[in-house]
């Protein structure tokens, strides 16, 4: 299994020798991501909760390959940006975990600043 170096480094790799950076400014990056998670979002559209299950089961792979671009953008923002990504998010998790304390927000979806 690659670490998120190696996976960076290979991205970063891959753009360059196409020549892509060019294309890279923060506005396009960002609307890559969103477009990716979009297709994310494409599996389930119209869905129930039967069908929405159906369909992780017999498209598993190419909701994998989806989720796959979406995370291609994510590090390839984090190099552009120099944002560790993987401490970002260690961040942002403990920050959530303040946000969001067990006692009350266990079994509920109520935003931080409504429980």
């Amino acid at each position: 299994m690659a670490s998120i170096k190696e996976l960076t480094d290979r991205i970063i790799a891959f753009r360059d020798a196409r020549d892509w950076k060019q294309f890279h400014n923060p506005k396009d990056l960002a609307l890559s991501l969103v477009l990716e998670s979009c297709e994310v979002m494409e599996h389930f559209q119209w869905k129930n909760s039967e069908e929405m299950q159906k369909q992780l089961e017999e498209h598993r792979n190419d909701i994998g390959e989806e989720l796959a671009d979406v995370l291609y953008w994510v590090l390839l923002m984090g190099h552009d940006f120099n944002i560790d990504v993987l401490d970002a998010l260690e961040n942002k998790l403990e920050k959530n975990e303040t946000k969001y304390p067990i006692d009350k927000a266990r079994g509920v979806h109520t935003k931080y600043n409504r429980l």
